[in-house]
């Protein structure tokens, strides 16, 4: 007779499902999170994955995993250690089992543990028996086999059948946190629905996964993480590329432009096209160019044209870009470049995330060519940054570069669905004729200092468009020198007066007695605010600022830096935000860096906060 079992009830869980890349572990992450999503938990996640298309099976570089933390109140990073490790082979428990909390639960499929597979990843005995795993609660278990066993009616091969391996785990999980299992049943009835044997044998593993929770007594415990508490509203759960692609519908529909995206595919940016190719009933045409300078060319062109020119890239293609960039500056018409970053340089770590690109998108073309550069923080507010780069792009004729990342791109977290009644209107204002006037492109707009969008096919707007030197006003081609600073000082003030319509930087500093400020921009916003509240509830006086705006910055950005003895600027990169503060305001600002490939963690950045705080006495 089982002994009944008890629930425990916990407030936040880190779990991370690890295997092969063939293992399907991003989509049992994903069905996970979409269960936990629709629970009501508050959530993110890191998705983690090898650049290689089909790594050795079985080797460390093949590893791939999920992570999500889930709460039942705010949270803003997808925890730094798990409490709960899934490893399918001997290959993921190596690569992970370092990371996992001393206590935690480890969920191994023993199966995969034959000396081969041991020896492969350098093993010299098996982990499971010799006692090394003894700081963690172990459950090996022969997921294969029972994953087998329960798909045997269905008629797969022995290798088919266990690759349903992955549905038995997240049934198992599932049971164990109390996540509803309908919704992955709904699903793998539609993703396999033309290979019925597949889908039913994926369901019953589920199926039986949730039911080995229930039945086995070596779980004895499930735990309970109640839904968070916050605004009402309708959610969803997005990930950060999602989001972005949805802005720039929106921007399309909220300036009554048509968006025309061209674009080359690359790692992490791709899932934008593929996204945006879904949505042509909104007035969204996708090309996919040959090339990244064809992908932005196109789309320059397509802004020519009148309409929403986008294009999106990574850091490799921003580099090609670059030329054609000088080009949009020089014509004055709107654009938005897209530079999901990755670690670099060169081909770099395509999978992983870096904020090295920063510098790139400030300065990286020829001659004073300025432009306003944006910054998404969450994956959930991609979608708000891309409608700021539209906004900023339309309204002051310029192209903008919005800088994401692969953390934001593929990690997800609840989005409030915004009212699109309250979405502010993107007015394009086209050039109209004046019968009583010659038409000058090259005139401004006495408050933005915006020239004219005169899209051709116009009688009386006809101009000349090009790469070289225009002359103030009448566009014509110029090599006068006292007309060229003029045209350069000009498209410098016009970036410069962005800061007249960008909010100010906002300071969380809940006593206003904080001496430590630490600043970031993009996706250190969830690890920089986790560390902060460690450091706060630890009884220390720390402030915090993000920037949106990395160009121009925000206009009192200059005063809340002086406002503070120290200033800390955490980056995964060098020191790239830190060197333009320091050169801009002369602040001594210190860096905290790395490039590591992933996110920083809270305990990391909490631990030297607090390090910081004692020093000053704080």
């Amino acid at each position: 007779m089982t002994a009944s079992k008890s629930t425990e009830e916990l407030t936040r869980v880190v779990i991370r499902f690890a295997g092969d890349s063939g293992d399907g572990m991003q989509l049992t992450g994903d069905r996970f999170t979409q269960e936990t999503a629709d629970f009501g938990n508050d959530l993110s996640t890191l998705p983690n994955f090898p650049a290689e298309i089909r790594a050795p099976a079985g080797t460390l570089p093949g590893v791939s995993s999920f992570q999500i933390h889930f709460a039942d109140y705010d949270i803003l990073t997808p925890g730094d250690h798990p409490d709960v490790l899934v490893a399918m082979n001997p290959a993921a428990l190596k690569a992970n089992i370092d990371d996992l909390q001393a206590g935690g639960i480890a969920i191994v499929d023993a199966h995969e543990f034959t000396a081969r597979n041991l020896k492969r990843v350098g093993y010299d005995s098996n982990p499971l028996e010799d006692g090394s795993l003894s700081n963690y609660r172990l459950h090996a278990i022969d997921l294969t086999g029972l994953t087998v066993g329960a798909v045997e009616e269905f008629g797969l091969s022995r290798k088919d059948a266990s690759r349903a391996k992955n549905m038995f785990a997240l049934g198992l999980v599932s049971w164990m946190f109390g996540r509803p299992i309908d919704g992955s049943i709904t699903f793998l009835g539609k993703k396999f629905a033309g290979s019925p044997a597949i889908r039913d044998a994926n369901i019953a593993a589920l199926r039986t996964g949730y039911n080995f929770g229930e039945t086995t007594e070596s779980f004895a415990v499930s735990y309970v993480v109640k839904p968070a508490v916050i605004p009402s509203g309708r959610y969803r759960n997005v990930t950060g590329n999602t989001a972005l692609s949805y802005g720039i519908v929106a921007a399309g529909q909220l300036s009554g432009l048509q968006v025309f995206l061209g674009a080359y595919p690359i790692t992490p940016a791709s899932d934008i096209l593929h996204e945006l190719s879904k949505h042509k009933a909104f007035g969204v045409t996708t090309f996919q160019a040959e090339d990244e300078i064809a992908g932005i060319g196109a789309a320059l062109g397509a802004s020519f044209g009148g309409a929403l020119g986008v294009t999106t890239t990574s850091g490799p293609g921003l580099s090609l870009k670059g030329e054609t960039l000088g080009l949009a500056v020089m014509l004055e018409i709107p654009l938005i470049v897209v530079d999901v970053q990755r670690g670099g340089p060169s081909t770099g770590l395509p999978t992983k995330t870096e904020q090295s690109d920063l510098l790139q998108a400030v300065n990286g073309r020829n001659g004073e060519a300025p432009l306003p550069v944006v910054a998404a923080q969450s994956p959930s507010d991609c979608f708000d940054a891309a409608l700021e780069a539209a906004r900023i792009a339309v309204t002051y004729r310029t192209p903008v570069i919005l800088l994401s990342d692969g953390y934001l791109a593929n990690g997800s977290e609840p989005w409030s669905l915004p009212d699109v009644e309250t979405l502010p209107r993107i007015d394009p204002a086209f050039a109209t004729v004046d019968p009583d006037a010659a038409f000058l492109p090259y005139s401004r707009d006495p408050q933005t200092l915006a020239r004219p969008w005169a899209p051709p096919g116009v009688a009386g707007l006809e101009h000349r468009v090009g790469g070289l030197e225009k002359a103030d006003g009448t566009g014509d081609i110029s090599y006068d020198p006292a007309n060229h600073d003029l045209m350069v000082r000009l498209r410098q003030a016009k970036i410069d007066g962005i800061a007249a319509t960008i909010p100010e930087v906002e300071v969380d500093d809940p006593d206003g007695r904080a001496k430590i400020l630490v600043i970031g921009w993009g996706s250190t916003y969830g690890p920089i605010g986790a560390g902060c509240r460690r450091a706060r509830v630890a009884g220390h006086r720390i402030a915090q600022a993000h920037l949106r705006h990395l160009n121009p910055f925000p206009a009192n950005l200059g005063e809340v830096l002086a406002a503070y003895e120290r200033v800390i600027v955490p980056e995964m990169n060098l020191g790239q935000l830190r060197s333009l503060l320091r050169a801009k305001y002369l602040v001594d600002a210190e860096g905290y860096n790395a490039v590591r490939g992933m996110p920083f963690g809270a305990a990391e950045l909490g631990k030297h906060f607090i390090e910081l705080c004692i020093k000053e006495g704080e």
